[in-house]
C-alpha cells in the first residue's frame, strides 16, 4: 500500500551520488524527499537547479534533501558533473538511484504509463511522519519558496501546537483548535483573539 499522509514514512536503503542512503537514519530531522521524472530533461535541470541554489536556506531550517528517480547511478553522476559544469551550480544533496523502483513505488511516485518518476514532494517531520505530500505534472516545475513556506508553517505547528491560516507566512499568528464542547464553545468567544467561537488567533 502507498504512503499516505500522517503515516510513518517506510523506511528504505537505496544507493545515490553519496552512497547508501537509509531514511531511519534521518531520524530526528526533518526530509524533503523529492523524486523527478528523469535525468538530462529541461524542467528537472531548472529544479536541480533552483534546489541547488536553495540549499543552505533549507539547512538552515534544518531541512535534509533527498532527490530520486529511477535512473541508474552512472546516469545521476553525469547529469549532475553536467549541470556543474555547463551551469556552474553544484548539486549538493544526494540523489537516490531507485533502479528497483521499491521507494517508487512505496511513495506511489511511478507513473504507470511510462514506468518512471511523477514530479513529487514529500516533507517527512522528526519522527519520520509524513507531514506533507503533493504531485505537479510533468511540465510544471516546483515552486521552491511555496515549499519553504510549508517547512516554515509545519515546524511552526511543531513547536507551538497552533495550525496556519491562509497564505501564513512567518510571523503570523496561528490559529488554535477548535472547541470541542459547548461550554468550550461558550467560553472561546470571551476569549482574547476569538473571531468566533471555532475561529481564535493566536499570537506567538
Amino acid at each position: 500500500m502507498a504512503v499516505t499522509l500522517g503515516q510513518k514514512a517506510p523506511d528504505f536503503t537505496v544507493n545515490s551520488t553519496q552512497g547508501p542512503i537509509t531514511l531511519s537514519n534521518y531520524k530526528g530531522k526533518w526530509v524533503l524527499l523529492f523524486s523527478h521524472p528523469a535525468d538530462f530533461t529541461p524542467v528537472c535541470t531548472t529544479e536541480f537547479m533552483a534546489f541547488s541554489e536553495s540549499y543552505e536556506d533549507f539547512k538552515k531550517l534544518g531541512v535534509e534533501l533527498i532527490g530520486l528517480s529511477v535512473d541508474s547511478i552512472y546516469s545521476h553522476i553525469a547529469w549532475l558533473k553536467d549541470i556543474k559544469e555547463k551551469f556552474g551550480v553544484e548539486v549538493p544533496f544526494p540523489v537516490l538511484a531507485d533502479l528497483d523502483k521499491e521507494v517508487a513505488t512505496e511513495f506511489n511516485l511511478l507513473d504507470p504509463k511510462v514506468g518512471t518518476t511523477v514530479r513529487g514532494v514529500f516533507i517527512i517531520d522528526p519522527n519520520q511522519v509524513v507531514r506533507w505530500m503533493i504531485y505537479y505534472p510533468a511540465e510544471t516545475g516546483r515552486n521552491i519558496k511555496e515549499i519553504m513556506r510549508v517547512i516554515k508553517a509545519l515546524q511552526f505547528n511543531w513547536t507551538n501546537k497552533l495550525a496556519t491560516g491562509a497564505n501564513w507566512e512567518p510571523g503570523d499568528s496561528g490559529i488554535a483548535s477548535a472547541p470541542g464542547t459547548l461550554k468550550d464553545a461558550i467560553a472561546r468567544e470571551k476569549e482574547a483573539g476569538a473571531e468566533r467561537w471555532y475561529l481564535k488567533r493566536v499570537k506567538v
